[in-house]
Order: structure tokens, then sequence, then C-alpha cells
């Protein structure tokens, strides 16, 4: 198999519990909390983290496989590994931070290619600069520089944009993307801003204790997670409990006890009637109605509510609304603050608003939590 492969299981000190694949030229991205495993991940696919069980194969060669005892050091991997910290020698030049990886090439050619790789990295003219007369996006860059020194046939990068300020990360996304575009090799991004992930990722592994609770396209997971536990991961807010009540082929739909509130959803027969479910909508998909404007009879899944509370973050408005009837949860609707304002929204107004059908994604049932000991 062309690309990494990878699989890593433990139960203690650090519970793992994954499988993953990243193809030539694609970008996986690791995604979860402080403590799931992510970095452990990414440190067990460069050999500097030992699993009890697990296999590390790129392009069929085999890095790591517990049964058959095999384990490669991580210096006889080629592996580019970019730090959080980027761990560049403060008393080095640039051109020779690079350098020092080139210790494949004849000492007189070491020099150009550290320069050569600084260019495609963007940073040209800086190469005799120390890492303190540069920016952290300069930093960041030779760091990438650095890993790509060792011709690698993987780039791995643990939260690499974390240290730098919101400007510099979207250009350094943008240069990613060009040097993605010249690198057919697997990358794997270690982060947990979730934006990030959408942006730059091919696929997304969804972290939670160690364990992957789902693996896919990133749009996908952010839409369609398979658990509630996923999609609270991923930000979603607006998630009820109900039941399928049957379905309407015909139409192209599957009705819901909400509550006892009928609830129309687009038509998913894999649930059977009768089946305890958790439903979600993104928040992009509710439609508020202007109070001078009355809703369509006909308009989508139409609930009537109160605004509970009402925060101006800049150009958005994060609006809470408590429903009428049995539903004691709230739901969390982003509003453009000029519409907000233009209709006067503010704290217990009355409010309608229509759930559509075609949005609203079913769920397995929550699993009750465990009390705390």
């Amino acid at each position: 198999m062309h690309g990494l492969a990878f699989t890593f299981r433990q139960d203690a000190p650090i519970p793992l519990e994954v499988d993953g694949r990243c193809a030539p030229g694609e970008l996986l991205a690791l995604v979860g909390p402080s403590g799931s495993g992510k970095t452990t991940i990414l440190r067990s696919i460069a050999g500097l983290y030992r699993p009890a069980s697990g296999r590390v194969a790129i392009n069929g060669e085999v890095w790591q496989d517990t049964a058959s005892r095999t384990f490669v050091r991580t210096w006889q991997r080629r592996v580019g590994l970019v730090p959080q910290n980027y761990a560049l020698f403060p008393h080095m030049t640039a051109r020779a931070n690079v350098a020092a990886s080139l210790g494949d090439l004849p000492t007189s050619r070491r020099a150009s290619r550290a320069t050569e790789l600084l260019s495609l990295v963007n940073l040209e003219g800086l190469e005799d600069r120390r890492p303190a007369e540069l920016s952290g996006g300069q930093q960041q860059r030779v760091a990438v520089a650095r890993a790509l020194a060792r011709d690698p046939k993987v780039l791995l990068l643990d939260e690499p944009f974390s240290a730098v300020d919101k400007g510099t990360r979207s250009r350094l996304y943008q240069e990613l993307a060009g040097i993605r575009s010249r690198l057919l090799m697997p990358i794997v991004l270690v982060t947990h801003d979730l934006d990030e992930a959408l942006m730059l990722a091919d696929n997304m592994c969804l972290l939670q204790r160690g364990r992957i609770l789902q693996h896919g396209k990133p749009l996908d997971l952010l839409h369609r997670p398979a658990t509630v536990e996923a999609a609270r991961l991923v930000g979603q807010r607006n998630i009820f409990p109900a039941r399928v009540v049957g379905h309407d082929a015909a139409r192209g739909l599957t009705r819901l006890d909400w509550r006892e509130r009928p609830l129309d959803v687009a038509h998913q027969p894999q649930w059977a009637p009768g089946t305890d479910v958790a439903w979600l909508i993104p928040s992009s998909k509710i439609v508020l109605h202007a109070p001078k404007e009355p809703p369509r009879e006909d308009s989508d899944n139409l609930v009537a509510g109160t605004v509970a509370s009402h925060v101006v973050l800049g150009s958005t408005t994060i609006t809470t609304i408590a429903f009428d009837g049995r539903e004691t949860r709230t739901l969390q609707i982003d509003v453009p603050t000029l519409a907000a304002e233009r209709n006067r929204l503010g704290v217990g107004q009355r409010v309608s608003l229509s759930l559509l059908a075609s949005a609203i994604h079913l769920m397995p049932a929550a699993r009750p939590r465990s009390p705390a000991p």
C-alpha cells in the first residue's frame, strides 16, 4: 500500500485505540481536546513513543510491528517532524538550522541545499538570521524546511500554528497549501482547532480519550457526526432527544415525536419506528422570522419561543431561544448583529423559527452519563 498506515493499542498509561491511513499528497488532521492522544499518536508514528501494541507502515515499508517484534528507531525512519515549539537551535542561523539535518549530503552541498529548502518555504533573504531575529511565522517556516531536509516519506505537524497570531496563521495556511501541491507525501496534522482542520484537511480523525470516535471528510464529520459525543466535539450545540414515529417515503420525510411535538426530517428509513434518537440542526439552517413578516403556513417545522439570552460578539450576535412546550433545552442561533438590531432582538422577545427538515441529522440517543464517583 502507498501512503501511511498506523494502528496503536494499549490500556495504560495513555489509552490508545486508533487505526489511521493517509495517502500520498493527503493531509490527515487529528482533532480533539487536550489529553485525547493526538500528540502521542504523532510521536508513535515518529518512533519517539512505543505503545504496547502497534504497527506503522509507509509505502509498504514496516517501521513498527509488535506482532513480529519489528521496531525501526526514530533516526532510521524518514520522518519530517515539526514540533509545537519548533525546537530551533538559537545560536545558529536559519540556514545552519536546516543544514544540521542534511547529514546525508556532503558538507560542500549542505549550505546550498539548505538555501533551496528555505526558498521553498518563502524565506529568501533571511537565511543568515538567527531564530531571535525571526518572527514566529518565520521560525515555523524554518522548522518546516528543516523537517523537509531529511527528504521524509511523511511529514508530521504538531500544533504548528498555535504560536502565531491570526494574520500570520492565515498566511501560513496558504503557504502550507502551496507546499503540499509540490510534496507528494502523507501529511499528518495535530490540532485542537476544528476550523483549522476544516480549512486544511482532506480527512479528519476525531479523537476522545485515545480512541477515534469518527473518521472521514471534515464537513461530513461536522454536519453528520456519528454520535452525540462526536457532535459535541465538533461544536454542534443544538442537540435534542426525540422518538421516531414513522416514515413517509412518498414525501421524502421521517416523522419524529419531539417532546410531544411533531418534527419532520429528511427521509432516514434506517431508523425503525419507536427508536429513541438524538437530532441536531446547525445554527446556519435555522430560519428566524422577522416580527413584521409572519412565516408562511407551509414553513418547515415552525416553532415558537422566547429569547433567553442575547450576546453581541462583533458582527455576530449569539441568541439563545427557550421553546414553548415541554422542551427544556434551549436552541442557540448565530444572528448577524445588523439583522438583530434591525429586528430589535432582545431578551424576553417572542420569536418564531423554522427548523429546515433537510438539515436535521439523526444519531443514536445519547447514553446517560455515569454518576460522579
